[in-house]
């Protein structure tokens, strides 16, 4: 008796070991690349959690083990949808890096799909020849997709990039951009300009909470930086405007910044400047309207790039150019995922991401919760958005603060602390704080050929 009770757990156990070698098999080398992926993807149950409209297995019906199941597909859609990288992997077309940085971290910690899912369903854990596919596959796509042409040969398949020393523009236009960028015209009543809240001798911002415009009015989000902005991919913290055209075309009509009720007020202004007026003309033959104020200035404003920190000369192969400490700060970047939002040429803005991903950010805030706090969901009021905010580049951190679209975080220390508490679920010892702060400090980049500085921080 005592010799069959033994035995059922070691047949069932031979049976399922045999069962799980049927069922988890990689993709055939036959299929594209791209299928490959799909079905690596597909057969890993990514889409059992992280989809607006998850297929749940019987047993979510269950007591108990139910609840279980549909608060962890919740939690799965609310830290990443990968419907768009499964609808653009089928199409042939580019995935998110954003995307591409977040799969690649969970498949290279292991971390994905979760040991209990792949416990009840087998086959769906990642073998290591499939580790391999999905590796090589994320690198093939951020070569043809986001070639890293600037970096050392080692550091090509980061998912970070450096800055070009310069990008085409239109340099009459950027003439025009400039001027219009610090002309206090383009608010009511004379007293402020694009430069007012964006000032480039102060990081691109005011180091302030939150702006001042017309008659001493404050606005209710931090200022973010105008350097590095073209690369965004939108404008603003809950990414209503689509270009840096669209953004330049808010704040002159906004009450609270420049105070303008139309742009014919705008125009009409500008018009009376003969001299400008005429020059204006020669670039744009229809003269002021808002599409050409507001193109002249998005053509300006793509000139502020900042190439050359000593982080960008790290990745083109400089080893001497960051100190131990801050290549230590760099790997923890990496490791405690803030890589896999902050990615590409500006470290960020790239996607909306959630704020307090791993706790209640404004629980523990403990003030009021304003319009400004929801995010992008003042633009969808989808439920899925509120409190999700384009992530911010860290191009020149160390001369932006403070920091957070509340502007609540004096230093850099406090920001990295919070964003690892609230986005990673990490306290961060003193040591690895100080670490990632060295390697953040390291990408403040040049100006016209000379490192950028804030005169607010002299």
């Amino acid at each position: 008796m005592k010799k069959k009770y033994v035995l059922v757990p070691v047949v069932l156990i031979a049976a399922g070991a045999a069962t799980y070698r049927l069922v988890n098999q990689p993709p055939s080398s036959d299929l594209p690349a791209n299928e490959q992926m799909y079905q690596l993807l597909a057969d890993a149950g990514c889409m059992d959690c992280h989809v607006a409209e998850p297929k749940l297995p019987f047993y979510a019906s269950f007591p108990l083990a139910g609840d279980l199941v549909k608060e962890d597909a919740r939690l799965g859609y609310r830290a990443f949808d990968i419907a768009p990288m499964m609808e653009a992997i089928k199409a042939g077309t580019p995935v998110s890096e954003v995307d591409l940085a977040k799969v690649e971290k969970v498949i290279q910690d292991g971390t994905m799909p979760m040991a209990k899912y792949y416990l009840v369903h087998w086959g769906s854990s990642i073998l290591d020849s499939e580790k391999i596919i999905a590796m090589n596959w994320i690198r093939d796509q951020r070569a043809a997709n986001y070639p890293n042409l600037l970096a050392a040969a080692e550091f090509a398949n980061e998912p970070v990039r450096p800055i070009a020393d310069s990008i085409p523009v239109d340099v009459r236009k950027v003439i025009l951009g400039e001027m219009l960028y610090n002309d206090t015209r383009l608010s009511v009543d004379n007293t402020v300009s694009c430069a007012t809240c964006h000032g480039l001798n102060t990081g691109g911002v005011d180091n302030k909470q939150f702006s001042e415009g017309i008659q001493g009015l404050k606005g209710g989000v931090n200022a973010p930086t105008v350097f590095n902005a073209h690369y965004n991919f939108v404008q603003f913290w809950d990414g209503r405007a689509k270009t840096l055209a669209d953004q330049a075309g808010g704040p002159p009509l906004n009450p609270v910044e420049m105070g303008h009720k139309s742009f014919d007020d705008i125009c009409a202004r500008l018009a009376e400047d003969a001299a400008f007026t005429k020059a204006f003309k020669e670039v744009y033959p229809d003269g002021w309207t808002q599409a050409n104020i507001t193109d002249a200035i998005q053509e300006f404003e793509r000139t502020l790039i900042t190439p050359n920190s000593r982080f960008d000369k790290y990745l083109k192969g400089d080893k001497a150019a960051l100190t131990q400490e801050e290549i230590t700060g760099y790997e923890l970047f990496k490791q405690y995922n803030c890589a896999t939002c902050h990615v590409g040429e500006n470290l960020g803005g790239q996607s909306y991401e959630l704020m307090g991903l791993q706790g209640d950010y404004f629980a523990d805030r403990n003030t009021e919760i304003t319009l400004e706090d929801h995010g992008r969901n003042k633009e969808t009021k989808t439920e899925r958005d509120i409190h999700r905010f384009k992530v911010p580049g860290l191009r020149n951190i160390a001369l932006t603060a403070p920091y957070f679209h509340d502007g609540t975080k004096k230093t850099l220390e406090e920001a990295v602390h919070d964003m690892a508490k609230y986005e990673v679920g990490v306290e961060l010892t003193d040591q690895e704080t100080a670490q990632l702060v060295s390697f953040l400090k390291t990408l403040t980049g040049e100006y016209k050929g000379k490192i950028l500085t804030n005169d607010n921080m002299k």
